[in-house]
């Protein structure tokens, strides 16, 4: 979906969920968290990967949030995740965060939810093969 929205000339940042939150947790660290949030909010999409993924303290998702609700009727965010959005509460861990970020997620948004194996697992090489 990156691609395709890039061939079409829209901006369009991608993270892989542990990386975009160690980028926020080096912007609050730094100072250059509003600029980040600001270049955040501003880009037509945003595709977070893998979202709980990794443990992560509440604080950053908190500035996950705010940047969620700069991002309100400003452009799209596209999540993936291994968990079930019902299951976002355990993940997140703060309830009132969890329940701040599915509200800003889940009302307007397209869910889709796939089943069956991963692809990555049929991939082998010739030489994996031969063995």
């Amino acid at each position: 979906m990156g691609n395709q929205a890039c061939r079409e000339g829209y901006g369009t940042r991608c993270f892989y969920a542990p990386k975009l939150f160690r980028a926020l947790e080096t912007a609050r660290a730094d100072g250059s968290l509003l600029p980040l949030l600001k270049k955040l909010a501003r880009a037509p999409l945003i595709l977070v990967d893998d979202l709980g993924i990794a443990s992560v303290p509440g604080k950053l998702y908190r500035e996950f949030l705010e940047m969620l609700d700069d991002r309100q009727g400003q452009g799209a965010t596209l999540i993936t995740s291994q968990f079930p959005v019902n299951q976002w509460h355990e993940v997140i861990a703060d309830a009132t965060v969890a329940d701040a970020i599915l509200d800003r997620l889940v009302h307007n948004a397209y869910r889709i939810e796939l089943k069956g194996e991963s692809l990555r697992q049929g991939k082998t090489t010739p030489s994996e093969n031969e063995k």
